[in-house]
């Protein structure tokens, strides 16, 4: 004899609704030179090694020196609307990029790479496709970023994959917001 049993229709719903809120910001995904996932446990020490104070001096949440503790913690708290996504290339860890939920509809990335990764278009081809995928994924959304108004390599990334800035501040002391606009020919397929 086999019994089935049925979960209460309020039960299921309430595990969907927190399924589906625990994977809201988590994104999965290859590009020609890289794949995108979330950081894991194992990664610690890379993420540490690639943090380093080109990084930290720029993002407000990192402290300066960025320890080997302070990744695994950071690592840890990546889950529901703050999620640290991994970008692997063929030498391993070249990048982290964070995408997180700011409101009904609203989500802000930002990103940090290795000194190695950098100036090789990485960046712009791993947060570009980040991007689209939200767009894509999340039908209506708006995806903002902030950048200090004098970090001109991140300012030109953000340009590069489709951000322009509002004029305005960003919620950060001294960061300015950038808001995604699809580029005038590219077109988003959400069916």
């Amino acid at each position: 004899m086999v019994i089935i049993m049925k979960p209460h229709p309020s039960v299921t719903a309430r595990l969907l609704e927190e399924t589906l809120a625990m994977t809201e910001t988590l994104i999965r995904l290859t590009t020609p030179r890289c794949r995108i996932d979330r950081l894991v446990a194992d990664d610690a020490a890379d993420l540490w090694a690639i943090t380093d104070a080109s990084v930290t001096s720029q993002v407000h949440f990192l402290p300066e020196p960025f320890t080997k503790d302070e990744a695994a913690a950071l690592i840890a708290r990546s889950r529901g609307d703050d999620v640290f996504h991994a970008v692997r290339d063929a030498a391993g860890l070249a990048g982290v990029i964070g995408v997180h939920r700011r409101g009904a509809g609203e989500y802000e990335v930002g990103y940090w790479f290795a000194a190695r990764a950098r100036g090789q278009g990485l960046a712009r081809e791993a947060v570009g496709a980040t991007v689209r995928e939200i767009a894509a994924a999340r039908r209506g959304a708006t995806v903002v970023a902030e950048c200090r108004p004098g970090n001109a390599r991140s300012e030109a990334l953000l340009r590069a994959v489709g951000f322009v800035s509002t004029g305005t501040a960003g919620r950060r002391p001294g960061r300015a917001l950038f808001v995604w606009r699809a580029a005038p020919g590219e077109r988003i397929d959400v069916c």
